[in-house]
């Protein structure tokens, strides 16, 4: 049974080990609500994951300390353990997907933790991870479906309450459901009146359909940005805590998904992965009811590969009408050209690509295409351009 005692022994047992979140207003995500972000993204190991872990290991007994632990990630809760593991002088190996990025891989490594890389997803790497603790007798710890983990990711409900006391609401990713049992349990428990919302990744919203549906279900597959919370079944424990304590669960797109670390990149300078920005996602695109409410968006990781990170940027930009492509279609003669770039600067638009083709086929034998990709401020400028455009005589596709 999950006590709020035990989250306050995991506060006091985490004292000196974790850094203690600031909370930042963000008044632009959404003008209409009073937007705050719990920055789990700055926590050490870059995600709140160390929190459970760390709690976890700190109550195991001397005899299953010296066999070592074992665990399984899609990437944050490997590095909690492997942190929590080499401040308590504890031998640990964590099974990853092979999918897992190579940052997050490193990063393990880097802890001084054992890697072992298991073909699929996180499932495949959970099932890897019992095989071996089987074989091997390590203690297994695991990253959402414990009591004592849970008990210390609720370690950030208690500080939300001392930092925001009047808080009306917060939302909360969810993969596996361990951050969302701990924060809700203890948000409710402290003041009942305060909404819980969750957000999953539209593509591998387990938890979602789980608790619409009353039992617990598992996906085929998982598809999304947000790996971090790519989790085909949730556990029987959060699924119950879920139930109980969490008001709405909602999803959201890998563009919704962009556009959050976008918008978290540019107006507040905090870097977060997919998982990290799905609560921004939800807020900034009115999954759930918040007008005029002063709520907390938990920024749960930073943990994203550069690698993918331009890719979610141009992503992000399209997503926000902060970048557009026209095609349009032209007679080949002079000056067409110079004609749609003055339209386009004198709007202010600033192009970044250009691409010229002849016509094909069928159509008028002076005809030619015209690709264009532009630096736009929003999805009205977009609008301006393109009426300014059609009102010259030019025909967009």
């Amino acid at each position: 049974m999950m006590t709020l005692d035990n989250v306050y022994k995991a506060s006091y047992a985490l004292k000196g080990v974790i850094r203690k979140t600031d909370i930042i207003h963000a008044p632009k995500l959404r003008p209409d609500a009073q937007i705050y972000l719990k920055t789990e993204n700055l926590q050490i190991t870059g995600s709140f994951k160390v929190r459970g872990s760390y709690y976890k290991m700190s109550k195991l007994s001397e005899e299953e300390k010296a066999r070592g632990v074992i665990a399984c990630s899609a990437g944050n809760h490997a590095q909690g353990v492997a942190l929590s593991a080499k401040k308590n002088g504890i031998k640990a190996v964590i099974c990853l997907p092979d999918g897992a990025p190579i940052s997050k891989v490193e990063a393990t490594k880097s802890y001084g933790a054992e890697v072992c890389l298991v073909e699929g997803v996180y499932d495949d790497a959970y099932k890897k991870a019992l095989q071996l603790r089987d074989e091997k007798g390590y203690t297994f710890i695991h990253p959402f479906n414990d009591e004592d983990v849970i008990a210390g990711q609720g370690t950030i409900a208690l500080e939300i309450a001392e930092q925001l006391p009047d808080l009306d609401a917060v939302i909360v990713p969810i993969g596996g459901g361990g951050l969302i049992a701990g924060v809700a349990y203890t948000i409710k428990m402290l003041n009942p009146n305060v909404k819980v919302y969750g957000v999953q990744a539209s593509g591998a919203p387990s938890m979602a359909n789980s608790v619409r549906d009353g039992k617990i279900e598992t996906l085929e597959s998982v598809s999304t940005i947000a790996d971090g919370i790519a989790v085909k079944c949730p556990g029987d424990l959060t699924y119950e805590l879920c139930r109980k304590y969490v008001d709405n669960i909602v999803t959201v797109t890998d563009d919704e998904i962009s556009a959050a670390i976008l918008a978290l990149m540019e107006q507040h300078k905090l870097v977060t992965e997919g998982a990290g920005a799905v609560a921004v996602a939800a807020a900034m695109f009115g999954k759930v009811d918040i007008a005029g409410k002063k709520v907390v968006c938990l920024l749960s990781g930073g943990n994203i590969d550069v690698t993918i990170l331009s890719r979610v940027i141009k992503r992000g930009l399209l997503m926000s009408g902060r970048s557009a492509q026209l095609m349009i279609e032209l007679v080949d003669k002079p000056g067409q050209l110079k004609n749609v770039s003055r339209i386009i600067a004198d709007l202010g638009g600033n192009v970044t690509s250009v691409h010229h083709e002849r016509a094909n086929e069928g159509s008028d034998v002076n005809g030619c295409y015209l690709r264009i990709i532009l630096e736009t401020r929003n999805f009205e400028h977009i609008e301006q351009i393109k009426k300014a455009l059609s009102d010259f005589g030019f025909k967009l596709l």
